[in-house]
């Protein structure tokens, strides 16, 4: 028996829920050759995995990759966690499909989630992929995102999509699903998705055939019945699967909801990062309802303008929970709360915001503290974590100079903290909920899975040493534990380190 590579000696947990056993793995081309007892097998290349776990490469359900997944940087932080898979196109805002215009605006409105992909002109959902394919260390996948395909259509307007707006909507969203989209995505705390009502959401959902409907709701935390009660009404209209985005909030009020939906049929899933901060563009977070974050040259206008006083003191007591993590132009402030910044900028702290909104034109992103902050909330955030239909995602955006930790983190510390130190999953639960469902979830065929005939995404992983060391201090620092990733059969991580292989697919849905 020969083979081109042989993982020897670990304990294989195969992503059906099975208890760990000991296997050798062997791999020929990008496919799983052989699992089991292999000793007289030989192969081009043998890695030693005794005292280690081989797994299926993980999925990150909720990445903000799109300009950053071609960092090398990038590509270490994710493999250093078993990630070998971003779920791209999230929160409604992408780069495709669209024309110039609407790349652009895509790009400027969220060049702090999503950064700047190096292209001009318009693009189509097979084009963005085709830049993906065989070009980075990592596979990629494609949300349709429904922010950008509106403004495509309808531009900027808050009205409500008529029968031939929906149309030319729904022509994109057939288009972009042949071309290899897994889903449709939605932004609906964001600009234009916020405008789109359920109607318009489920008509567009009509094409997606199992494929899921994946939403960043209209509400989270104490109000997610507000964002879940749309979800179950877009479910209902549609027929569609639907993926939640990072399910934050107190356990108490987000889990009778999730049962609410299971019980009424509603084919739900759901993602989440174990962090209780979040990170968003700045003006999602700050900027007065009144000022059309759509249109920069007016918003900025209206920024500048006096009259919007009581709207900044009523953000008194949001100001110290916010830390600055992309400040184009001045990066001095980046990691400094909005007040410890304005403090240098001898400026009150609601000074201080309106003009890095209008420094930037809109382009600042920033890290949240939430309220549920403490104690209470990492308890919420365990027993969310622990539901059978939850996936996991790490919500990680890579640009600006202090970042959220979670895309350097948020993978190891599953299996660090959640898995050796608290027990909230066994092993084998944890790549079920890190892989072979999300690989299920996003009609990923012959992935998430280690058995004979399935796709070569492979990881080892130490279960004493894997763990995040990446902090709010220090958000960039690699997780430690993964050493020796395989992806499509190819080795792109050796001894924790790249060995500069680009064998990452763009996987296209069936």
């Amino acid at each position: 028996m020969a083979f081109d590579v042989i993982i020897s000696g670990g304990r294989v947990l195969d992503g059906t829920g099975a208890p760990p056993y000991r296997a050798d793995v062997a791999l020929s081309g990008d496919r799983v050759a052989a699992v089991g007892r292999l000793d007289g097998g030989q192969a081009a290349r043998v890695v030693q995995a005794a005292g280690r776990f081989v797994a299926p490469g993980f999925i990150d359900c909720h990445a903000h990759g799109e300009a950053a997944v071609f960092d090398p940087a990038v590509q270490l932080a994710a493999l250093r966690q078993g990630v070998t898979t971003f779920v791209l196109g999230q929160d409604g805002l992408s780069f495709a499909p669209g024309s110039a215009a609407t790349v652009a605006y895509a790009t400027r409105y969220f060049t702090a989630v999503n950064g700047r992909l190096p292209h001009e002109g318009p693009l189509s959902v097979g084009e963005l992929l085709d830049g993906y394919d065989r070009k980075v260390a990592l596979n990629t996948a494609y949300l349709l995102p429904h922010g950008t395909i509106r403004y495509d259509v309808m531009g900027p307007s808050p009205s409500a999509a008529g029968p031939a707006e929906i149309a030319a909507m729904l022509s994109r969203v057939e288009r972009g699903l042949g071309e290899g989209a897994v889903g449709l995505s939605s932004g609906l705390e964001y600009l234009p998705g916020r405008y789109a009502s359920a109607g318009e959401l489920a008509a567009l959902c009509a094409p997606l055939g199992g494929l899921p409907y994946v939403t960043h709701m209209r509400a989270y935390g104490a109000k997610a019945a507000i964002g879940m009660d749309e979800v179950g009404e877009i479910a209902r209209l549609s027929g569609a699967a639907v993926h939640v985005s990072h399910l934050h909030g107190p356990a108490g009020v987000l889990l009778p909801l999730v049962e609410r939906a299971l019980a009424d049929d509603v084919d739900l899933t759901f993602d989440t990062y174990p962090y209780l901060r979040g990170s968003t563009i700045l003006a999602m977070v700050v900027l007065p309802p009144s000022v059309p974050g759509a249109e920069v040259d007016r918003a900025i206008e209206m920024l500048a303008s006096p009259g919007l006083d009581s709207w900044w003191a009523s953000l008194e007591e949001t100001w110290p929970r916010l830390t600055i993590s992309h400040a184009p132009g001045s990066a001095w402030a980046e990691g400094l709360t909005i007040v410890e910044a304005a403090a240098r900028a001898e400026l009150p702290p609601a000074e201080f915001a309106k003009k890095l909104l209008i420094d930037t034109r809109l382009e600042a992103g920033c890290v949240t503290a939430r309220p549920d902050e403490g104690p209470e909330g990492e308890e919420s955030v365990r027993r969310v974590l622990r539901h059978p239909v939850h996936t996991g995602g790490s919500d990680g955006i890579y640009v600006g100079g202090h970042p959220h930790p979670r895309g350097w983190g948020a993978f190891a510390r599953f299996l660090g903290r959640h898995v050796r130190e608290l027990g909230d999953w066994t092993w084998q639960e944890a790549v079920v909920h890190l892989s072979s469902h999300p690989a299920r979830r996003f009609g990923l065929d012959g992935r998430g899975l280690v058995r004979a005939g399935s796709a070569a995404d492979l990881i080892v992983l130490d279960p004493a040493k894997v763990g995040d060391e990446a902090t709010y201090a220090a958000p960039r620092a690699p997780a430690s534990g993964v050493d020796d990733v395989f992806v499509s059969g190819v080795q792109v991580l050796a001894g924790g380190e790249l060995t500069g292989a680009a064998p990452g697919r763009a996987l296209r849905s069936r």
